[in-house]
C-alpha cells in the first residue's frame, strides 16, 4: 500500500508514508511546494493520502483536491483534517488562506450544485466536527452531529467547532 503524507512537517506517525513538505528542515522525503501543480508524482500512485492541517495553508483548494484525485488510485482513501472556519485559531494564524466549513468538500462529492466546476470526484465516507473537550461542548456536538446544516447556519458562531475530519474515497 502506497501512502502519501502532504505537508507532513515533522510528523512521521503514518507508517511508511512518503512525506512531502515545503520546509527542508523538517526532513521530508520530498521537498516540494504543494501550490505548484502538477505535483512530482505519477497518476494513480497512492492508495491513501493524508492532508492533515495543510489544506487551509495552500493557495487553491480546488487545484489541491484535483491533484489529490490525480495522484490517488481509484477507490483510494483521502484523510483531511482542517480547522473549522469558526475556530479562533484559523483567524489568528496568518498562514491560513482558507476558512473551510463543514460542507466545503461537498463541492467534490456532488452533494451541492457547484460540482460541475471540477472533474475531481470523491465519495464522502465520513465527516466529523470536533469540538474542544469541554463539558458544554458535549451537547453542542450532539446537536451538530445530528443536524449539521442547522449547526452551521445558526450555532457555529455561538459554539464554534475546533476542527473537522473528513474521509473521502476517490472516484475514477
Amino acid at each position: 500500500m502506497r501512502v502519501l503524507n502532504l505537508g507532513s512537517g515533522e510528523n512521521r506517525s503514518i507508517a511508511d508514508a512518503v512525506t512531502v513538505d515545503v520546509n527542508p528542515s523538517t526532513s521530508p522525503d520530498v521537498v516540494y511546494d504543494l501550490n505548484m501543480v502538477p505535483w512530482p508524482f505519477d497518476d494513480d500512485t497512492f492508495d491513501a493520502i493524508y492532508c492533515m492541517d495543510v489544506i487551509e495553508h495552500l493557495d487553491d483548494v480546488v487545484k489541491t483536491m484535483e491533484e489529490i484525485h490525480r495522484v490517488a488510485r481509484a477507490s483510494g482513501k483521502v484523510y483531511i483534517a482542517t480547522p473549522h472556519f469558526s475556530c479562533a485559531n484559523s483567524y489568528t494564524d496568518p498562514t491560513h488562506r482558507h476558512h473551510l466549513g463543514f460542507f466545503s468538500f461537498d463541492y467534490f462529492t456532488g452533494e451541492n450544485q457547484w460540482g460541475f466546476y471540477t472533474r475531481a470526484s470523491f465519495r464522502k465516507v465520513r465527516a466529523d466536527l470536533v469540538f474542544y473537550p469541554k463539558f458544554k461542548n458535549k451537547l453542542i456536538w450532539r446537536i451538530a452531529k445530528r443536524y449539521p446544516a442547522f449547526y452551521e447556519e445558526h450555532l457555529t458562531w455561538i459554539f464554534p467547532a475546533w476542527f473537522m475530519n473528513f474521509e473521502l474515497e476517490v472516484i475514477k
